[in-house]
């Protein structure tokens, strides 16, 4: 029977030991973690995803808040508000919703962020650190993948791991990190052959295309460990038909796409791989709840740092 990996127990368990660290650090008279995303625009996934953030961090115990920007913010102004963030010492993590608005050279802007507050380790010092094996942060969701493989005691060392995708947010840290736990790692992309042969050698098949169903069971060994971060909203009645086979879950689908307008999705054809599979994440509710965990782990671990409790 195929096990099914779902994110939100084991986030609220991540959350629970972060409200812990964070008592155990004001007990020791350290002030408590502060966290700040700032947001650009009024996009509003990015909106409700930055709103998850700051909640996590107030119920844990850290002074979370959004910076909100319009829309038109200047590449100069948003950067003078990075560097007064830098300065704050009640500040201990910044993390720069993306995407940011058009025409904003993001690269630049995220280089900014001083890489003791860069909790969403997308700073090349923080990226340099994670291929070195040296201790910073890591981006949250592929953080929160290692953390979903190894407390469901699922083995990696010595098994072959297979990343479809190379963004530099969750493909390239993923494989990263699994190389560091001593798993074979191969990364696919776009121009990979026989995309279907490459991910059937994957004891452990990491999908993150942002391409519904684009995994399907010729892709998946008898047995294999399916994790899948894609997050699609489908919004035709045709795509919803092509993900979801005949009877109630299909109904069920469609249903749902009347109500709210859309359908949310992974990278996984989920009807069709899960049988395949030894384990597999749901979507939602897989992955995506321990991205915010991880983010306040991150941001208590920073402000331990800043605050001479642990390397940085």
């Amino acid at each position: 029977m195929t096990r099914l990996l779902e994110g939100k127990a084991l986030a609220a368990e991540i959350r629970a030991e972060v409200a812990a660290g964070v008592r155990a650090l004001i007990g020791r008279g350290g002030r408590p973690p502060g966290l700040v995303a700032v947001l650009a625009g009024a996009d509003p996934a990015s909106r409700l995803y930055v709103a998850s953030k700051t909640r996590a961090c107030q119920e844990v115990g850290m002074a979370g808040r959004t910076l909100e920007l319009p829309a038109a913010v200047s590449a100069e102004e948003l950067a003078a508000r990075l560097r007064e963030l830098n300065a704050d010492p009640e500040v201990d993590g910044i993390l720069v919703q993306l995407p940011l608005p058009a025409g904003l050279p993001e690269r630049r802007l995220l280089e900014l962020v001083d890489p003791a507050k860069d909790v969403d380790g997308f700073h090349p010092v923080n990226v340099g650190r994670l291929w070195l094996d040296e201790p910073g942060p890591v981006p949250a969701t592929p953080a929160g993948i290692l953390e979903l493989l190894k407390r469901s005691g699922i083995p990696i060392a010595g098994r072959r791991a297979v990343v479809v995708g190379r963004s530099q947010i969750v493909g390239k840290p993923a494989a990263a990190l699994l190389l560091r736990e001593h798993a074979t790692v191969t990364i696919c992309h776009s121009r990979t052959r026989d995309l279907a042969a490459v991910c059937g050698e994957a004891d452990i098949l990491v999908a993150a295309v942002g391409r519904p169903g684009v995994i399907g069971p010729e892709h998946v060994r008898e047995g294999a460990v399916v994790i899948d971060v894609g997050i699609n909203r489908l919004a035709e009645p045709r795509e919803v038909e092509r993900l979801f086979p005949d009877g109630g879950e299909r109904q069920a689908a469609l249903a749902r796409l009347r109500e709210r307008g859309s359908v949310l999705v992974g990278d996984v054809d989920f009807a069709r791989v899960a049988p395949r599979a030894a384990a597999i994440t749901p979507v939602p509710g897989g992955v995506g709840p321990l991205t915010v965990a991880m983010v306040v782990a991150n941001t208590l671990r920073a402000a331990r740092a800043r605050q001479g409790l642990e390397p940085a």
